[in-house]
């Protein structure tokens, strides 16, 4: 059987319309009657009834289909199978996100990649905060979406894709609360949170400093290992957290204030993976990433207000 004939039949057993048929496979109206009528030739008996108000199967043109279609999609999927592994592509990618913003990114570039890449699954986990690179490095991840700087030997970033101002946490009832903008110098008024876990000095120094830019020294708030648990110290009053802007718009909640930060560095986000690792699947959820970051807006760095 040509394959024309098969791809029209089933198309048109499928649509039941010869124009939306036409349209699916780019070709004139006539010319799907022809392959039709050809192929029916070939059969020896009609597949279809006609009228000029309806199209539907004959019960030797729904036999037909029924018989065709399990080897046709077979076929199909063997080609698609064999595509995506000439292309390194094919099989399960698992992907790591640090914070709500990341998680939606990553969200947002599985749905793109699920139309034009089916045959290649994404399998997404929240980072633990209390250590941000140890599932990568045991290959949990294949890649992580986490916020920079990253200084690991053996671990490799890519381009920054996102990146957002920052905010202060503080419970609603602080001083801070009532400020339209917080400057880093101002983080000397009120203890900052901190992270317990298997943090880098860097990391850690950058996200949650100890002094301010003039040399002040930061007090050092209660250690957390969620972010949860951070919201609830902020909120009963036993200390303060620097995050990024989107904060305000994932974490609103009764009795704390998002206070944006004024003259800070933004805080940046991008791919990392193992230095010894990667594969075009990789390579694809990169480039699909970077498409996504430049439709995705900045957080805007906007006071949440109790409610």
């Amino acid at each position: 059987m040509d394959q024309n004939e098969l791809d029209c039949f089933l198309v048109l057993a499928e649509e039941l319309h010869f124009g939306r048929t036409a349209t699916r496979l780019r070709l004139s109206r006539a010319r799907v009657s022809q392959l039709i009528q050809k192929l029916e030739r070939r059969v020896g008996a009609p597949l279809f009834t006609r009228t000029s108000r309806r199209v539907a199967l004959t019960s030797l043109g729904s036999r037909l289909r029924d018989d065709l279609e399990p080897h046709y999609r077979g076929i199909e999927g063997a080609l698609v199978r064999a595509v995506a592994s000439a292309r390194g592509i094919e099989g399960v990618l698992h992907v790591g996100f640090s914070t709500p913003l990341a998680g939606e990114m990553v969200m947002k570039t599985i749905e793109r990649l699920r139309i034009t890449h089916p045959e290649l699954a994404v399998e997404v986990c929240e980072v633990p905060l209390s250590d941000p690179y140890g599932m990568l490095r045991k290959g949990a991840f294949d890649l992580q979406l986490a916020d920079f700087p990253v200084r690991e030997d053996d671990l490799t970033r890519g381009p920054t894709l996102l990146a957002e101002d920052r905010v202060l946490a503080v419970a609603a009832g602080h001083p801070l609360a009532g400020r339209d903008t917080v400057t880093l110098e101002d983080l000397t008024r009120v203890p900052l949170l901190t992270i317990a876990g298997d943090i880098p000095e860097y990391w850690l120094e950058h996200q949650l400093p100890t002094r301010t830019p003039s040399g002040r020294p930061i007090a050092q708030g209660p250690s957390v290992t969620n972010f949860q648990e951070a919201l609830a110290l902020v909120a009963g009053g036993k200390g303060a957290l620097l995050s990024g802007a989107h904060i305000a718009l994932y974490q609103g909640r009764p009795g704390i204030c998002y206070v944006p930060v004024e003259g800070d560095k933004p805080l940046r986000y991008g791919l990392m993976w193992r230095s010894d690792g990667g594969n075009r699947a990789m390579e694809l959820f990169g480039r699909v990433a970077g498409e996504i970051a430049q439709d995705m807006a900045p957080a805007d760095p906007r006071r949440a207000t109790p409610g």
